[in-house]
């Protein structure tokens, strides 16, 4: 799988560009600030629909415009299709396969898959559990488009369980309150149903993923003189998970979290928010025996992300085609050992996609296609 055009309107910096794109290794050199990260960024987007870099859509159109228009030319298994996002702020998003539209934008998930290494990644090992889980579901998504439906699903019934909580919690001992709790009975079935099939999936991901973190962090970390050996990832519940099975079905998963949300209803009214489910869960990282998360040195922890990112990439690989590969601005942030170690596992890629702020940061292993980003133009060099 590679794009072989990428068509922007009114993105981010820029009001048109055409860039036309190969197979291979292609770099986008230039400064800080001129642009390149926002055609990795772009993308990255028509991939996943969100953006590795902000939460919201609204900083990526363009000052001064009411929508962007981003466009890809995608080949897999020598087909080609057209991908189309017409990104509305405040509005309702549009989606076109081949220039027809399709009913959500959600429905063109898995029609291109990336994989982005960027420096925002060291928040996977040191910020909060909110990044870790955000990993696991993007992984979910890119590998099962369906899933896309049951996150949004879920997400949905946690915010009205919300809003009738804290509805409940702020009357508790008036009539009405009284019914909002009996309400509850019927959002805690939407929540555990939900969640159940969230966390199922999510215990399944990782039972694939953790081995292929750990042969990635050794081979990343084996010429690091800063790094200890040994990874392991383990999946925190915010109720008890059913015992024996690593990965247990969700009906045994929905009976044991409606067991815990009866059992923190209470807690729940006092506090006015859903205590109970896998929006609370917890992805734990050690290196050695210790947590990655205050103890990896900065070498580790970038050793680890990394590693945690090309294990996604060896997991969307075995399930079919290669994704794309963004390292967008990352080689200028690792050691020398590293950085190689680095270039010497992407260079078989069927494309990666670099950015860089000088050329010479980009090992000579990885020597390809080149453009110069400077003041908003996009120069091939020859």
């Amino acid at each position: 799988m590679h794009v072989a055009h990428l068509s922007l309107r009114d993105f981010r910096s820029y009001p048109e560009v055409e860039v036309p794109l190969e197979p291979g290794v292609t770099a986008f050199v230039g400064p800080n600030g001129q642009g390149k990260t926002n055609l990795v960024e772009a993308v990255d987007y028509l991939a996943t629909l969100s953006s590795h870099r902000v939460a919201t859509d609204a900083p990526l159109v363009r000052a001064g415009a009411d929508r962007a228009v981003l466009r890809a030319r995608v080949v897999r298994d020598s087909r080609e299709a057209l991908l189309e996002i017409e990104v509305v702020p405040g509005g309702s998003n549009r989606a076109r396969v081949n220039r027809a539209p399709v009913p959500r934008p959600r429905e063109v998930l898995g029609l291109l898959r990336t994989v982005v290494f960027s420096p925002e990644d060291l928040a996977l090992v040191k910020g909060d559990p909110a990044d870790r889980r955000r990993f696991l579901d993007q992984l979910l998504v890119a590998r099962a488009p369906r899933l896309a439906g049951v996150r949004a699903d879920y997400d949905r019934v946690l915010k009205q369980r919300n809003t009738l909580l804290k509805s409940a919690s702020g009357a508790r001992r008036s009539s009405g309150a009284v019914g909002a709790v009996r309400t509850l009975d019927a959002w805690d079935e939407h929540l555990a149903r939900n969640g159940a099939e969230l966390l199922a999936e999510r215990l399944r991901l990782l039972a694939a993923l953790e081995p292929l973190v750990t042969a990635r962090y050794c081979t990343v970390a084996a010429s690091a003189p800063d790094s200890r050996t040994g990874v392991s990832m383990t999946y925190v519940s915010s109720f008890p998970l059913p015992a024996g099975e690593p990965t247990p079905d969700r009906e045994l998963l929905r009976a044991a979290m409606l067991a815990e949300v009866a059992s923190r209803r209470d807690d729940e009214l006092d506090r006015g928010v859903t205590l109970v489910g896998p929006h609370r869960d917890e992805l734990r990282l050690s290196i050695g025996e210790l947590p990655a998360k205050g103890y990896a040195s900065h070498g580790e922890s970038w050793s680890l992300a990394l590693s945690m990112r090309l294990a996604a990439y060896d997991l969307l690989g075995a399930d079919g085609d290669d994704p794309v590969l963004v390292l967008d601005d990352v080689f200028a942030e690792l050691d020398t050992d590293r950085r190689d170690q680095l270039a010497r596992s992407v260079v078989g890629a069927e494309q990666v996609l670099v950015t860089a702020a000088v050329a010479a940061d980009v090992p000579e292993v990885l020597a390809g296609a080149r453009f110069d980003v400077v003041d908003g133009e996009v120069r091939r060099v020859r």
